[in-house]
């Protein structure tokens, strides 16, 4: 981070872990606070000034927040609504992308068409981190929430390409629309192939470690990798491709067929990833609120000044608005088929969709790689600061409200305690089967108990469709079972302070009695 010292960044970074401890115990939107915390931090005196280091954003904190993001995301989900994804990710970024520098055109006549273009480019991409975490918090329904989750994975590619067709031309470079186009398809196909040669390679390696903490020691390499191999390891050939679509393709690949892999290497990757994204995302959202004395200084305050960066960010709401309802509606409505094949768009949840567009720090980093020899750079960045800052306070804080008031949330965890209590049902019984098959000289009692527990399993998931204010006999189980393993742990830790077992093994069994913790707690 550019101008900030080691004890400078350690003290951001617990600041801003503190501030999201206390955001997530008052069930406050913890990107939100930080943004409002750290605005209001950078006009105390004394407060170092932060720059933010565009290289350092897109190189080593945006690819393992996508990656993570790509980990958890439904390959299958996604694939399924490729299109309305496409349309979002895509053709929303684009139209935005014009209609934002046809807008900052007209109210700053100084700035040239192409360096409107350029603030154009680096306003479209939202940030949906905030957006998802209310909407998972709200309950909204699967399908908006694997739209908003695919629409974030796949916009920055699109407009960071954008983004370098608009400073070319803002520079006095400029490509013919049909190069510019072919840049996009070779851009986009090149950083796909990349992310799935990646993936397949990881995936080939992971599966002869012989260690789950191996495993994820080179998991943590994969973003980074990814994204270095399609932006710079070609490059001495002259070839370069989106670094973001390849980290994206190589988690949802990985992502995909993590459930074929070692259940240590799970539980591992999931701590650690849960971990690096909590960091990550209240670094960047701290970081975002800081910036704001920085950006200010470098720029007049002048009314004309605050009124044009008003109309860039109405333009940049409005155009999410324009283009949503005619792209959920006008495909459906023109063919019967696609109708029958992916329904008819509820109209809450294109509205919720079309006011989840805060910007994020892809925007602020875009803006701060913009070339000082593109005209009007100060106001493109100010402007760019303006859009951020507004549309995750004014979008962010009154999403929930928005939802509400809609009233539009899914009945997906209706569907899928259905779906899961048929599932394991039939796993229990596969269980049991299996069970038959392998016994040869086992005790009875063993045999017993390993087919309670199946009946158990398959049990429990029935009974959670029941009366969901009554505690279930599964339950009541895991309740106890819980009450029991604390007490197991005291009495091994009592042994371990008195001097009968050594540290060595209470770390063993710790991790045995965690594990079936673990496997008792449903989120």
């Amino acid at each position: 981070m550019s101008g900030m010292q080691g004890p400078e960044l350690l003290l951001l970074l617990l600041g801003a872990l503190i501030v999201t401890s206390i955001a997530r115990r008052l069930n406050w939107s913890a990107p939100l606070v930080l943004v409002a915390v750290g605005l209001v931090v950078s006009f105390i005196p004394g407060v170092p000034e932060f720059q933010l280091d565009p290289h350092l954003i897109l190189v080593l904190v945006l690819p393992p927040l996508l990656y993570s993001a790509a980990l958890d995301s439904s390959y299958l989900n996604i694939r399924a609504n490729l299109r309305p994804i496409g349309l979002l990710a895509v053709g929303l970024v684009l139209f935005t992308t014009l209609l934002v520098g046809i807008t900052a055109s007209l109210v700053f006549p100084d700035l040239p068409f192409a360096a409107a273009l350029v603030l154009g480019a680096v306003v479209a991409p939202p940030d949906a981190v905030a957006a998802v975490a209310i909407g998972r918090k709200l309950g909204l329904q699967r399908r908006a929430m694997t739209l908003l989750v695919g629409e974030s994975l796949i916009n920055d590619a699109t407009a960071l390409t954008a983004f370098k067709v608009a400073v070319a031309a803002a520079a006095g470079t400029a490509m013919h629309p049909i190069a510019s186009v072919w840049m996009f398809v070779y851009i986009t196909a090149g950083g796909i192939a990349v992310g799935l040669l990646v993936g397949v390679v990881v995936r080939y390696l992971r599966k002869r470690l012989c260690e789950g903490v191996l495993e994820s020691a080179l998991g943590l390499l994969v973003p980074f990798g990814a994204y270095l191999l399609a932006e710079e390891g070609l490059h001495a050939f002259g070839i370069q491709f989106s670094g973001v679509l390849a980290v994206v393709v190589a988690g949802l690949y990985i992502g995909h067929n993590s459930p074929r892999g070692k259940y240590s290497t799970r539980l591992q990757d999931a701590a650690v990833w849960r971990s690096a994204d909590v960091l990550l995302e209240s670094f960047v959202f701290a970081l975002i609120g800081l910036q704001v004395s920085s950006i200010i200084s470098n720029v007049d305050l002048n009314a004309s000044l605050l009124l044009g960066a008003a109309a860039v960010v109405f333009a940049a709401i409005a155009a999410r608005f324009i283009w949503m309802y005619p792209a959920s509606y006008v495909p459906i409505y023109t063919s019967q088929r696609r109708r029958e094949r992916e329904g008819t768009p509820h109209l809450g949840q294109v509205t919720v969709i079309a006011w989840a567009g805060m910007r994020g720090v892809v925007t602020l980093a875009a803006a701060a790689a913009i070339p000082p020899e593109v005209p009007g750079r100060d106001i493109i960045v100010f402007c760019a600061f303006v859009v951020t800052i507004s549309t995750l306070l004014l979008q962010g804080m009154t999403l929930p409200w928005v939802i509400n008031k809609i009233g539009f949330e899914g009945d997906d965890a209706r569907k899928d305690a259905l779906a899961e209590a048929q599932v394991q049902h039939r796993a229990a019984q596969a269980a049991v089967t299996r069970l038959d098959e392998e016994i040869e000289d086992v005790p009875e009692h063993v045999r017993d108990q390993l087919r309670s527990l199946a009946e158990h399993r398959g049990n429990a998931a029935w009974e959670r469709l029941g009366r969901q204010e009554e505690e279930s006999p599964a339950a009541a189980y895991r309740r106890l079972r819980r009450v029991m393993l604390s007490a197991e742990r005291d009495e091994f830790v009592k042994a371990r302070d008195a001097g009968e077992i050594d540290d060595e093994v209470l770390f063993r069994v710790m991790r045995e009695l965690d594990l079936e913790e673990a496997a008792l707690s449903r989120e």
